[in-house]
């Protein structure tokens, strides 16, 4: 009896190993099948060693858990507090002393602001304590095999992961990255990372991962390509008179609204001298009611990086925050 009872734990521990890995493999051959023509004919990679490569990869239930409750979905009186930390201040401050001289040169030949750059960097990872720890090619296979909501997107990115990785001689099943795919100190996607990571100590590496001033370079990089204004304010603090204001906000993140639609919708700023000819009314989720802001032109390029006013004002408010501790 005791030589049974143990036989079927053992059979109980191997079948559960037995479906923990089947589980984990992608189920979906001809979606795999596709994708593998496809970088064939278009990039001429081995069907074969694709094919091993993706036998390779795991599917991931945490990841699938995780993008279906973002921190986006937040109001932004708890979204604030993930960011408006005395650690993260006092981190991109560090941050700040440790690259004052790249900060600076890049700064200088892109116009992007340093506490900006700072700010991006200690949103994302927290000046690379947190660069996640899903190998990227899990990431974005369970996305796009087995997440249908936006496969079509994370594929795309599993074709530029692949391509990357043979351009810049990386193994693929190395990287680590975020539960999305995104890698490195500012969590670039692989197109992200192949259009505007940047070698800034021209050593024949782009590496985000460990190299804070190629990290920096690239935030920059990637502003300055979507059009950056220098000198250009990111945000103005507004007020109503009235809901009337509620007419003007929608989900479009692009500035649209002219001063007089502020002015016929009772909207006002303290001081217009910042005032853009286009400019986005923001409502933010506060305890007491809503919190008014105007995005500029310079908010809207922030919205590039992450497709959330949330992280925008996450942003924002951090690189002040950063700058204030800096310059004091």
């Amino acid at each position: 009896m005791k030589n049974a009872t143990i036989f079927r734990i053992c059979l109980g521990v191997l079948l559960s190993c037995y479906w923990s890995v089947a589980m984990a493999v992608i189920d979906n051959p001809e979606a795999v099948q596709a994708f593998i023509e496809r970088m064939v004919t278009k990039h001429h990679f081995d069907a074969r060693q694709l094919q091993s490569l993706l036998d390779a990869a795991e599917i991931k239930p945490e990841i699938l858990a995780k993008i279906s409750a973002p921190a986006e979905a937040m109001p932004w009186y708890k979204y604030r507090k993930i960011f408006m930390t005395e650690k993260r201040i006092a981190g991109g401050v560090s941050f700040w002393r440790q690259n004052a001289q790249t900060l600076s040169i890049v700064s200088r030949q892109t116009g992007i602001p340093e506490e900006i750059i700072i700010a991006i960097i200690g949103v994302e990872t927290l000046y690379g304590e947190r660069v996640g720890s899903f190998r990227v090619i899990d990431a974005l296979a369970t996305l796009g095999f087995a997440y249908p909501k936006r496969s079509t997107f994370f594929l795309s990115e599993l074709e530029q992961f692949l391509i990357l990785c043979r351009e810049e001689r990386l193994d693929p099943l190395q990287p680590v990255g975020s539960y999305a795919g995104a890698m490195g100190l500012p969590q670039f996607m692989p197109s992200s990372y192949r259009n505007f990571a940047v070698d800034f100590g021209h050593d024949n590496a782009r590496d985000i991962w460990k190299n804070p001033a190629d990290a920096i370079a690239s935030v920059a990089n990637y502003f300055a390509k979507h059009k950056w204004q220098k000198g250009g304010g990111i945000f103005i603090p507004a007020l109503a008179d009235g809901v009337a204001y509620k007419d003007l906000l929608s989900s479009e993140l692009a500035p649209e609204l002219s001063p007089a639609d502020l002015q016929l919708h009772h909207v006002s700023i303290a001081d217009d001298s910042e005032l853009e000819p286009s400019v986005k009314l923001l409502a933010y989720e506060q305890e007491s009611g809503d919190e008014l802001w105007l995005g500029l032109h310079n908010y809207y390029v922030i919205t590039r990086y992450n497709h959330s006013p949330l992280y925008a004002l996450a942003v924002y408010q951090l690189a002040q925050a950063i700058a204030d501790q800096y310059k004091s």
